[in-house]
């Protein structure tokens, strides 16, 4: 693994958190959508990642490692759809009420959605930190390389 696959690991990682982050922001935009164009209120969603293989030899050795025992980075598989019910909440006043008075709202809690906001962002800074501190670590060798 060099300086330079570093960045490619943090980039992906930057890449999978933004992605999250613009699921949950819809996630957020949409928690009050009673209808939507398939019908129904709509569904929270929530990103799939999975992890990039990678192979990592040790220089100047026959020894290296499976994909199982260091990471390449991550990768976005997909938006999955949160099954669960929606919520129902009476307001026999709402243009999508069903005959009982009941409106189906989505399944989405704003309060949980945040809690993931905050998560992805701490994510999101982790890995620029990581890309930061590569940057230091390869211009402090290269003036180790000048003297």
């Amino acid at each position: 693994m060099s300086f330079f696959s570093t960045f490619d690991v943090s980039a992906s990682g930057l890449t999978a958190e933004r992605f999250r982050m613009d699921i949950i922001a819809n996630n957020i935009a949409n928690a009050e959508t009673t209808r939507t164009k398939d019908g129904g209120p709509y569904k929270r969603q929530s990103a799939i990642f999975a992890p990039i293989p990678s192979k990592f030899e040790i220089p100047f050795s026959k020894k290296s490692f499976s994909s199982k025992d260091v990471g390449g980075g991550v990768r976005v598989l997909g938006i999955k759809e949160d099954n669960q019910p929606p919520k129902m909440i009476y307001d026999p006043s709402h243009p999508d009420a069903n005959k009982e008075g009941y409106v189906a709202y989505p399944n989405v809690d704003v309060v949980r959605e945040m809690v993931d906001m905050i998560t992805a962002s701490r994510s999101y800074e982790a890995n620029v930190t990581a890309v930061n501190t590569t940057k230091q670590m390869i211009s402090r060798a290269l003036q180790i390389g000048k003297a």
